[in-house]
C-alpha cells in the first residue's frame, strides 16, 4: 500500500501533487512546512513517499520506477478532488515530476518547481533540464538566491528562454531553504513566501 498525506484546505482552488527530495520523504519538515504554507493559501496537496524513501534505501530510485509513483500519485490525487491538478516537488522530486510529464499518461494544469536542482553538487551545468523545452505547460521556479544547485547565472537564460515559465527568486535561501534572516528585510517566513507566489501563479492559469 502506498502511504499519502492529503492536506486540503476549506476554500481550496488548487490542489498540488508535491514530490519530495532525494534526502528524506514526504515528512521531511520542510516538506510539512511547504504544505502548511500553500494551505494557508488555498492550495491542496498531496504527499508521498518514493520507493526510495520506502525500502529504507538511500539511493534514488531510477526515473522510470520515480516517474511511475509520480503518476500513481497524481492519478490518486485526480480520485481525491475535482480541483485544478498541478504537479511538482522539492528538488529531486521536482525534476522528477517534469519527467513524469514527458513519460507518463498524465495532464496536470502546471508544474511548481521547489529548488529545482539543474546539476549535481560541485558539478556546474544545465543539462538536467534540457527536456524542459519540450514542456508546454505554465511553470513556476521557486529557487533561492544562495542555491549552490541553481546559481542565477544559469538558472535565469534557461528560465527566460522557456516561454510558459516564470522564476520567483526567493531571497537569501539555499537550496535546503536555509535563510539569512537578518538579510531577508522583514520578508518573513520562506514558506509562506513560496506560498504567496505559488498561488499567484496558479492564479494566473
Amino acid at each position: 500500500m502506498v502511504h499519502e498525506i492529503w492536506q486540503c484546505p476549506d476554500g481550496a482552488v488548487a490542489a498540488l501533487v508535491l514530490a519530495h527530495g532525494a534526502g528524506a520523504g514526504m515528512r521531511h519538515r520542510n516538506m510539512q512546512a511547504i504544505a502548511d504554507a500553500f494551505a494557508l493559501r488555498n492550495i491542496a496537496t498531496l504527499r508521498f513517499d518514493f520507493p526510495f524513501i520506502e525500502a529504507g534505501r538511500k539511493r534514488v530510485d531510477p526515473p522510470a520506477v520515480a516517474t511511475a509513483r509520480i503518476a500513481a500519485a497524481f492519478r490518486s490525487a485526480g480520485e481525491r478532488t475535482h480541483l485544478p491538478l498541478w504537479l511538482g516537488g522539492h528538488s529531486f522530486g521536482g525534476r522528477m515530476a517534469s519527467h513524469a510529464v514527458l513519460t507518463e499518461a498524465i495532464a496536470p494544469a502546471g508544474l511548481v518547481f521547489c529548488s529545482f536542482p539543474l546539476h549535481a553538487a560541485g558539478k556546474p551545468g544545465a543539462e538536467r533540464a534540457r527536456h524542459l523545452e519540450q514542456i508546454r505547460l505554465p511553470m513556476l521556479f521557486l529557487s533561492g538566491t544562495r542555491d549552490a544547485l541553481a546559481t542565477p547565472a544559469l538558472l535565469e537564460p534557461l528560465v527566460q528562454a522557456l516561454p510558459t515559465a516564470k522564476l520567483h527568486w526567493l531571497d537569501t535561501a539555499d537550496h535546503g531553504y536555509r535563510v539569512l534572516q537578518r538579510e531577508r528585510n522583514g520578508k518573513g517566513s520562506v514558506f509562506d513566501e513560496m506560498a504567496v507566489a505559488a498561488s499567484a501563479f496558479v492564479g494566473t492559469h
